[in-house]
């Protein structure tokens, strides 16, 4: 009898060894959600037993291996209340399913090895503490990224980035839910990037990474890219309106659709905004947004995702004004000498994106996107000097069609005892384009003659592999990109039919390290090589300069010396193949030859108390042709110095705000040097007081009253009076001292 116990004993523990080793075989995958039963993406789940480690993706899910009954799991995202559970085995049957409950955001709580990028989550952190006012404010949420607006407020901003004068988006790839916004072979210049059809507060991530080492980034990631993503759903309704200085009013409503619930979500987001601006001839600037957004899950916790968008805008720009007509007195500084510039634009978007959970754990995910866009643009930059009687105004103009598809799978693995994760992805992109002119015009309403005038049809097709290999605290992320380009163009000017081609393609290596020296010190050293593509037009007359490399490396640190202050820094060097310049007065990109910059980020966040937040970012940068001869190889508009930053104040009793500021240094805007660009501080303010449901704000730009210039160009021009030309500072005034108040209500 007693044996008999004995081997039912033995039995038993056989069966039960087997179950557990049988779990301990199998990954344990689960849910990660919020209070409102909402997916929480990349949450940190750690196994205190195994030491093993994962991430949530964007729908929530998890999968982590080798972990076994009686483990203990912690389970944590900045901005929440971290978890612990302790593994038992209902867990063999079904997910597990964890709620983190949100509270105040407490920079003491950011373990770097935990975040899945370090230096963007930087950028989360300034999304939860500093207000966004304006569309200007996204991109400006980019460390170290200064903007500038000239010709009416509906033209994109001009742009600056490691010691790059981007333009309007030349080496900054940028994207909103998986649709480019760079705007390839544009009529206004390579990469054009207008990001007004972005409802601000629709915004919920934005992701960057500086340089060229990210094998899912491709055309146009030189300097960096940026990665914004919208909101799935809305925890409330929202109207707001305000009123400001220069007939300055702004409408915005934000409404669900749907009750927020755990498998579907849907909203919608209005905005409307006008402006005189401050000068002497009123901008009449306009603008209308509408955006709407359906979520859904299904049983498996996939995730579909749908979004709609319009916008449409149009305005009035006194444009560039000539230093030596406000130095004589002849005009102020926000007059003008040709008052007909200004134009019209719209962007109508359609984007379906699907997440899915293989049964290997894998993830795919897909999206779809077709964009319908219009422009036109009248500018006059050298005013008589190559038409002393009608004047030199052109008129830029194109219709586009874009249609896409970005699908990529993503695994989490082993390679023997190693981690290994890799990211593989597949992708087409086609713009239409029709009409893409440049022409010399009258008062916009007469045309002079045709400069240019045709049809591009464009696709990149390209493909990408990631991974990255865990050795301990070292990690290894080498990547791979192929991309192949064909530029057809229609030349409507020639007599007879003449359609030109082109194709190219291009591989691009990265490699990229990362050490935990501690869970406070992270090291990374990237390298790799990126591109930007040519403007259709010039590449099917010749065989170079289609797709110019930049080779890259940077070496940096994120430190926390102490719990509530973190500390970011990379020394980077950037060699491009090809730059392309802006030409003013003719309209169009051409090339200007081999450059190299080199330069030094710093930035830095310090969290003083619960409700006051510092931070700071600054690049110094030296930026050279490598094509001139010394003293005549400045790169024009390439600032040496740029610093942003600023105090921030959350939930202090019934008050919020900040103060912001900016710096640009003085650069050179010719190649000798010999004409320089002033740089500027501007001082922004801002304050919300919240009774209830009401809040009442009031924002201040330029609080100081500087006066300084937005943008600046070194340009030759001729006034109608004047019997020779003159190059110097050509300018568009920055706002003088400027308020805006509004009210806001959510229910």
């Amino acid at each position: 009898m007693e044996n008999r116990e004995q081997r039912h004993s033995l039995l038993w523990f056989l069966v039960a060894l087997f179950v557990t080793f049988s779990f301990e075989a199998q990954e344990l995958k689960g849910l990660v959600i919020n209070e409102l039963e909402q997916p929480l993406e990349a949450v940190y789940i750690y196994n205190l037993n195994s030491l093993n480690h994962t991430h949530s993706s964007e729908n929530g899910v998890f999968a982590l291996d080798k972990t076994q009954i009686g483990d203990s799991l912690r389970i944590g995202l900045l901005g929440y209340k971290a978890k612990t559970i302790v593994v038992d085995d209902t867990y063999k049957t079904k997910d597990v399913t964890v709620v983190l409950e949100e509270k105040a955001f407490q920079l003491e709580e950011m373990v770097l090895t935990e975040q899945l990028n370090t230096v963007s989550t930087i950028t989360r952190l300034d999304l939860n503490t500093t207000t966004v006012n304006s569309s200007q404010d996204i991109l400006r949420k980019v460390p170290g990224l200064i903007t500038g607006q000239h010709a009416g407020g509906g033209k994109a901003e001009q742009l600056f980035l490691r010691g790059f004068d981007i333009d309007h988006g030349t080496d900054l790839a940028i994207t909103v839910d998986g649709m480019p916004v760079n705007m390839v072979s544009h009529a206004h210049g390579q990469g054009y990037s207008d990001l007004h059809f972005v409802i601000p507060e629709t915004v919920n991530k934005i992701d960057f990474g500086k340089g060229t080492y990210y094998g899912d980034k491709g055309d146009f990631n030189t300097a960096a890219y940026v990665d914004f993503s919208t909101r799935d759903y809305l925890v409330e309704n929202t109207v707001s309106v305000g009123f400001g200085d220069f007939n300055t009013q702004r409408t915005l409503g934000m409404f669900k659709l749907l009750d927020n619930a755990k498998n579907k979500n849907a909203y919608m987001a209005v905005e409307y905004l006008a402006s005189d601006g401050p000068f002497e001839s009123p901008q009449n600037f306009n603008r209308f947004n509408i955006f709407g957004k359906y979520t859904t899950f299904t049983p498996e916790n996939n995730k579909f995702s749908l979004t709609a968008s319009h916008f449409t805008s149009r305005w009035d720009a006194s444009g560039q004004i000539p230093q030596r007509e406000v130095d004589n007195g002849n005009i102020t500084r926000f007059g003008a000498i040709d008052d007909t510039e200004g134009g019209r634009t719209s962007r109508t978007n359609f984007n379906a994106a699907y997440i899915q959970n293989l049964e290997d754990n894998s993830i795919i995910t897909t999206n779809a996107f077709y964009t319908r866009y219009d422009f036109e643009l009248y500018s006059n930059f050298t005013f008589f000097l190559n038409d002393p009687v009608n004047g030199d105004q052109i008129r830029q103009r194109e219709g586009r069609d874009i249609l896409g598809l970005n699908t990529s799978i993503r695994k989490d693995s082993y390679l023997g005892s190693i981690p290994f994760n890799y990211t593989s992805g597949l992708g087409i992109r086609h713009d239409i384009i029709d009409n893409v002119e440049l022409s010399r015009t009258a008062n916009r309403n007469t045309t002079l003659s045709n400069v240019q005038f045709g049809d591009v049809n464009q696709t990149n097709i390209y493909g990408f592999f990631n991974t990255e290999f865990e050795f301990g605290k070292l990690k290894v992320a080498p990547a791979l990109r192929v991309d192949h380009f064909k530029f057809i163009y229609k030349d409507e000017l020639q007599d007879t039919y003449s359609l030109q081609s082109q194709s190219k393609s291009i591989i691009s290596p990265k490699l990229n390290f990362y050490y935990d020296v501690e869970d406070n010190m992270q090291l990374f050293l990237k390298s790799g090589i990126g591109f930007h593509s040519n403007d259709a037009r010039v590449v099917v007359q010749q065989t170079r300069d289609i797709l110019p490399k930049a080779y890259g490396t940077d070496l940096g640190l994120v430190w926390k010396p102490v719990p509530k202050l973190v500390f970011n820094s990379a020394l980077w060097y950037l060699f491009l193949e090809q730059e392309f310049v802006y030409v003013g007065d003719e309209g169009i990109v051409e090339p200007s030859g081999k450059t190299e910059r080199f330069g030094l980020d710093l930035g830095m966040r310090y969290q003083i108390n619960d409700w006051l937040y510092l931070d700071t970012d600054a690049t110094v940068t030296r930026a050279r042709s490598l094509e001139a001869p010394s003293g005549e190889d400045y790169i024009p508009l390439a600032p040496d110095v740029t610093l942003t930053g600023g105090l921030s104040v959350t939930d202090l009793g019934r008050f919020s705000g900040g103060l912001r500021t900016r710096y640009l240094s003085d650069r050179p805007a010719n190649e000798d040097n010999s004409i320089v660009a002033e740089g500027y501080v501007v001082t922004d303010f801002n304050i919300n007081y919240k009774m209830g449901d009401v809040t009442l704000g009031l924002v201040v730009e330029n609080l100081f009253d500087v006066a300084w210039n937005e943008t600046q160009f070194a340009t030759e021009s001729r006034l109608q009076n004047e019997s020779q030309s003159v190059e110097e500072i050509h300018f568009t005034p920055g706002v003088p001292f400027f308020v805006r108040a509004s009210v806001r209500y959510t229910f």
